[in-house]
């Protein structure tokens, strides 16, 4: 069986599953009871007023895991109080919707105590052949920046149901299968990875569309945040493998965020404008159904995440070929979709 640190892994994802499919239902009554509801609008998809208050049941799952497998240690404190910080700040914009710029002010407060209390930061990297440290404040700054960037992404991709829960289940478990493939089984991010893993997987049962549930804000800054924080954990085996593999696994959220970012710079919106141009819109342009269109996600960030396992194997030239593949395939989209320019729309009436 395998272990991670004494334990066996299908205990820890059992545990951790079992607590978020209880959890999700009580997250439920406290949203309606506390007005943490979504109405339906011209920009959302559903058609319904759904709780979004699942990020709770996520993040009581976590500490449930953590307090069976987890152990005390500076790093860990400074993620328990990072990720209470962002949950609360969620938890708040969930039920009265907070100014982005506040929202801002939050994530960078949490990234700076897991980075400089909790010393979780990069510092030095290795690739082919080559090493370098990268030098302070730098390295503070860039991984400030990289947390940040991370809890945003995800939060922009939750907008389908079992999207962001979806994408960010793939990223645990691709994390712990390279994990196991190069025998880093003692590591924090392991061990965060697979408690997180059962954690949103419990939510996804709810969450999968047609959803009885949303996560809210609360739900997708946490999980962003928590994988954010594991991509910086596992930058400190300092290989190539350790710094490709987070970015390559997360190539669509990333990949969607930027787009976005040149999107409303292009049409002069602030960056943080919602509109109804992100990939996901896109496919239902294409005419796929919302539960459709996430699959076609799914299958997307399998497909990164089976370059990471391939690069992980050390068969590096089947994983660029997918990889190259892939990423032709996400430039066909912004050239012939509304992603990043709006196309004209022909006009067939007769004059």
């Amino acid at each position: 069986m395998f272990e991670v640190n004494g334990h066996n892994v299908l205990y820890i994802l059992l545990i951790t599953f079992l607590s978020s499919l209880v959890l999700v239902p009580l997250s439920k009554r406290i949203a309606i009871h506390i007005g943490a509801l979504d109405y339906p609008n011209q920009r959302k998809i559903h058609k319904r007023v759904m709780p979004r208050l699942g990020g709770l049941a996520i993040y009581a799952s976590f500490l449930i895991g953590y307090i069976f497998y987890g152990s005390l240690t500076t790093q860990m404190l400074s993620i328990l109080i990072g990720g209470f910080i962002i949950l609360i700040m969620g938890m708040i914009d969930d039920i009265n919707p907070l100014r982005a710029k506040y929202k801002f002010l939050v994530h960078i407060l949490s990234a700076c105590i897991v980075v400089f209390y909790g010393k979780i930061f990069l510092t030095e990297v290795s690739m082919f052949g080559l090493y370098f440290v990268v030098p302070e404040p730098l390295n503070y700054i860039v991984s400030v920046l990289i947390i940040v960037s991370l809890i945003n992404a995800i939060n922009l991709m939750d907008g389908l149901d079992g999207m962001a829960s979806g994408i960010s289940s793939i990223y645990f478990l691709t994390i712990a299968i390279v994990a196991f493939i190069l025998n880093r089984v003692g590591g924090l991010d392991i061990i965060l990875s697979i408690i997180m893993l059962g954690a949103t997987l419990g939510f996804l049962v709810y969450n999968f569309p047609p959803a009885s549930t949303f996560m809210g804000d609360c739900g997708s800054n946490f999980l962003g945040f928590m994988i954010s924080v594991i991509c910086l954990l596992g930058f400190k085996v300092t290989t190539f493998t350790s710094l490709i593999i987070p970015f390559v696994i997360l190539a669509l959220p990333i990949f969607d965020t930027a787009i976005s970012i040149f999107r409303r710079l292009l049409k002069g919106q602030g960056i943080a404008e919602p509109d109804r141009e992100h990939f996901h819109h896109q496919l239902l342009k294409m005419k796929f159904s919302p539960k459709v269109s996430v699959i076609i996600i799914y299958l997307i960030n399998l497909s990164f995440a089976a370059v990471s396992i391939f690069y992980a194997l050390g068969d590096d030239r089947f994983a660029m070929v997918i990889y190259v593949l892939l990423m032709l395939m996400l430039l066909f989209i912004v050239l012939k979709t509304d992603i990043l320019f709006e196309h004209k729309k022909k006009d067939n009436k007769k004059k």
